[in-house]
């Protein structure tokens, strides 16, 4: 199908689906269905309506320049028209191109965001505490719901492992190049001869599976109870209200004990087997469509070193866009995060165009 033909295509689309939402008898789950449709559609039709607008004004301008009878001044009048609209035709041009890039089905979700502390011992399980922060701040600046799923410290302020789930207007579609390893560079405060260090944390964000995403069966499963401990083997709690969930088939394991509620700890235990093993599915399906090809931003493997914060300097830079900012403390505050969350969705698009292209 010619390109113009598909953008025929999809404005027939949108008239149909209009028809349809305006029917009394249209039955629940098919208006549901059409709105959702409908509501994905419409940026696409205000891209190519508003390009095709732009190039009548444009034929209408080259027309009227092409009339002999035409006085000088309706020939300069017209003359700047046309300059104007060809002027503004790119932006037109890219905002169609960018609404028909296909949808990552994920992008609408919510995620759970898993921080680890990697090589550098304490000082990495700081930088991991520190990283945890940095994205709850920027998920409150977001107007996002941030809660913790759990948190496994040090006892001096550091975490091994630190989860959350974070829901809002589209979580994942912007936080899914945060996962990959993320490098500190700086003094430790226990470092007496003002040597700096080199440490590393993990951050994995997963879309939040629904139940209608990822189904699992009762039979697949092996859950375990046992009495939560905090550091050092110290009792939380005097029930056995931990929960540990393996899921045979893939043998992914969960832990969770943060609740005083069993049946809680397991809600939360599932949720993120969920979103786990919806990611397994994300990336063995990905992999296959790309021919096990790395995407230009960001494969999401983990052994990647993606970003390095350097504090000595005041920097952090991305090296998979070569971005740098001098601007660490408002970074790790959360509102100098949107800079690098923003470069990395331009640069993901442009190499999605330049595949089509």
């Amino acid at each position: 199908m010619a390109f113009e033909e598909k953008l025929d295509a999809l404005l027939r689309r949108h008239d149909e689906l209009n028809d349809l939402l305006s029917k009394p008898d249209l039955a629940g789950a098919d208006f549901t269905k059409y709105s959702k449709e409908l509501s994905g559609l419409t940026p696409v039709v205000e891209s190519i309506r508003g390009l095709r607008a732009a190039e009548a004004e444009l034929g209408d301008a080259k027309a009227l320049l092409a009339d002999p009878t035409l006085d000088a001044d309706m020939k300069a009048m017209a003359e700047e028209e046309k300059q104007a609209i060809e002027k503004h035709m790119p932006a037109l041009t890219r905002a169609l191109q960018l609404a028909l890039l296909p949808k990552d089905a994920a992008d609408e979700k919510n995620a759970i965001l898993e921080v680890r502390a990697g090589t550098g011992g304490e000082e990495a399980a700081l930088f991991a505490a520190q990283l945890f922060r940095m994205y709850q701040r920027y998920a409150a600046q977001q107007n996002w719901k941030f809660e913790i799923l759990s948190i496994s410290d040090t006892g001096i302020g550091g975490y091994k492992e630190a989860s959350a789930s974070i829901s809002g207007n589209n979580v994942f579609a912007q936080l899914k190049f945060e996962s990959g390893v993320h490098r500190v560079q700086r003094v430790p405060a226990t470092e007496t001869q003002g040597r700096i260090h080199t440490s590393a944390a993990t951050v994995a964000v997963l879309p939040e599976a629904e139940e209608v995403d990822i189904k699992i069966e009762d039979k697949d499963l092996r859950i375990d109870v046992f009495r939560s401990s905090g550091p050092g083997g110290q009792s939380v709690n005097t029930t056995d209200s931990a929960v540990r969930i393996v899921h045979l088939p893939t043998g992914v394991m969960v832990q969770q004990q943060d609740e005083k509620s069993q049946h809680k700890n397991k809600a939360k235990a599932l949720k993120v087997l969920r979103a786990r093993l919806y990611e397994m599915e994300r990336e063995k399906l990905a992999n296959e469509r790309a021919g096990m090809r790395k995407e230009q931003v960001g494969s999401g493997d983990r052994s990647e070193r993606i970003r390095t914060y350097n504090f000595p300097q005041g920097r952090v830079t991305d090296h998979r866009i070569n971005l740098t900012a001098y601007n660490i403390q408002a970074i790790m505050e959360g509102d100098g995060l949107k800079e690098f969350v923003e470069a990395l969705i331009t640069e993901d698009q442009a190499a999605k165009l330049a595949e089509l292209g």
